[in-house]
């Protein structure tokens, strides 16, 4: 038995709900004898003759004081979150009550629960795998409609199912070349080379979206950044307060107001974004303006959607020479702002450039427009339901994609059985590192260790 074993039969216990004075608080208990446990500081309807599911009012004492007033759930195993006998402990959010009953609880012999302790027992449990594991805490920290549809697919283990199915067809193949192994002296071949490389290459086309995803996937989950770039004077800071409804940014009209990058997030259509107004781009010889213009180039490189914003045909053509500064990956909107003051040189320059946007920022014309194409550009790398949210999972999907393609590259050279084995496995041993199938108690302290306590 390993220590993460042994440590499960532990009682341990937490404070599941924020810390702080509010009106409830949850303590959770989980482990074997928790409900004897709590059944001694509790008076009440007795606890151990509970049925599972079941909520009791009662009292939580200590010798002849009362604690507090609460309400106690029962979870009996395997009907639990963790699959052991959990309790959960309702009581009022004073933080004398909550430390009393901790005390109390750890005084019988429970111990304080470590971050994602509860998580990780229900992973180690069969509860649900390291996946589903892992999207417990990002459907806790889910802020925008997408990132919390996305935490959801993964809970119910839709990112899973797609693994299991890619792995489920690798093992066939890799235990008919064990066979084949086995039978070396023999020269028979179980697994057809042929069969095996249509199964590699269709493998790839699976991953390879799953790849793809992750910077649309992160995105969801941290914020799409967009960098407001452009020269100094067209509105970068105006249209930022009124993309935030907000004064968030100093506006004047002295050109470089802005001497350092200004970051705020907004939900749109359920999609977060990031966006950072950035110092006006000229020639200066301002040394703090200098360094804000250094920040902007850099905020630009970072972004993955860049609008470049602009108010007269000449500040256009200057945004224009910008563009050398990007990688090719990046996003591009072209924004008009001021067209109340200068109408008709905007829908001339338009005509000539349909792909500009025309806003006014300062009078809220054009945003509409704006946002739903902000939307629209993020919308459209979704190329499908599941999407990778997390770098661990991103790497381990890189390393079974350079795996898949050694075993390509052995069939191509006619390499033997034992090499295309060796490979084979890697793949699996990747891919099973993302589901926890194949596991290590470092890989699993390292994971839960970002969970908060009492979840």
């Amino acid at each position: 038995m390993n220590l993460t074993q042994i440590h499960q039969q532990e009682v341990i216990c937490a404070l599941a709900t924020p810390s702080g004075v509010g009106a409830i608080a949850i303590i959770r208990v989980s482990g074997l004898g928790s409900i004897a446990m709590v059944n001694s500081i509790f008076k009440g309807k007795n606890l151990e003759r509970a049925e599972s599911h079941t909520v009791h009012f009662g009292t939580i004492y200590t010798g002849d004081q009362i604690i507090d007033e609460v309400l106690v759930s029962i979870f009996k195993v395997p009907r639990s979150f963790t699959k052991e006998d959990s309790v959960e402990i309702s009581c009022h959010g004073s933080d004398y009550i909550i430390r009393q009953i901790l005390k109390l609880l750890v005084q019988k012999g429970a111990r304080i629960a470590k971050p994602g302790e509860f998580t990780q027992r229900a992973f180690m449990n069969g509860q649900f795998d390291l996946v589903q594991a892992e999207a417990v805490a990002d459907l806790i920290a889910a802020d925008s409609e997408a990132s919390h549809k996305t935490a959801l697919n993964q809970l119910r283990g839709g990112f899973s199912k797609k693994l299991s199915g890619l792995r489920s067809e690798l093992i066939h193949f890799a235990s008919l070349i064990e066979l084949e192994l086995d039978f070396g002296e023999e020269d028979v071949e179980f697994a057809g080379r042929e069969d095996l490389r249509i199964l590699i290459e269709s493998l790839q086309e699976a991953i390879a979206p799953l790849i793809d995803s992750f910077d649309y996937g992160n995105a969801l989950k941290e914020g799409v950044p967009v960098a407001i770039i452009g020269s100094p004077n067209v509105g970068k800071s105006t249209l930022l307060n009124a993309l935030l409804n907000e004064e968030k940014a100093i506006v004047t009209s002295v050109a470089g107001t802005t001497r350092d990058v200004i970051e705020d997030t907004i939900v749109l259509e359920g999609l977060k974004f990031r966006f950072i107004d950035t110092a006006g781009i000229r020639e200066t010889t301002d040394l703090v303006e200098s360094i804000g213009i250094e920040r902007s180039k850099a905020a630009m490189e970072k972004a993955d959607i860049v609008i470049f914003l602009f108010d007269s045909e000449e500040t256009f053509l200057e945004n224009r020479q910008l563009v050398s500064l990007l990688s090719s990956d990046k996003e591009i909107l072209w924004v008009m702002n001021k067209i109340d003051l200068n109408a008709e040189d905007a829908e001339k320059l338009k005509a000539d450039n349909p792909e500009i946007i025309l806003i006014s920022a300062q009078k809220q014309q054009g945003l509409t427009t704006l946002t739903a194409t902000l939307v629209t550009q993020v919308n459209k790398q979704a190329a499908n339901d599941t999407v990778v949210t997390n770098l661990r999972h991103y790497e381990h999907l890189l390393k079974t994609q350079d795996a898949l393609s050694d075993v390509l590259s052995g069939l191509a050279t006619g390499v033997t059985g034992d090499f295309l084995a060796q490979d084979i496995r890697l793949s699996l041993h990747h891919l099973g590192e993302i589901t926890g199938t194949i596991v290590t108690d470092d890989l699993l302290d390292n994971i839960f260790s970002k969970f908060c306590i009492g979840k």
